[in-house]
């Protein structure tokens, strides 16, 4: 999975549909292998954009779940403890 795009389901608050539009900006940024798309190409990047995030708020809409909902910072936090502990005594880029 990109590294870039995040779990948006069941977090309190909730997801923002500036969220949504990242993640999928990203997704299609990956799949489609263009950053800036060129010109001819833009419309339907940016439609595939819109696309990807009309489908990720009905899936979002459309899941369940019994458990509580997960603090924001508290999933932060242990993200960067992860990554901490992940790229701990690796030396730095240049």
């Amino acid at each position: 999975m990109c590294r870039n795009i995040r779990p948006l389901y069941h977090f309190e608050p909730p997801v923002t549909d500036d969220e949504v539009r990242a993640a999928s900006l990203q997704f299609v940024r990956k799949v489609s292998g263009f950053t800036r798309p060129s010109a001819a190409n833009q419309a339907a990047f940016d439609r595939a954009v819109v696309e990807v995030a009309e489908v990720v708020d009905r899936l979002l809409g459309s899941l369940t779940t019994n458990a509580p909902a997960k603090n924001r910072e508290a999933e932060a936090a242990k993200a960067r403890a992860r990554a901490s502990k992940r790229y701990a005594g690796r030396p730095e880029s240049a």
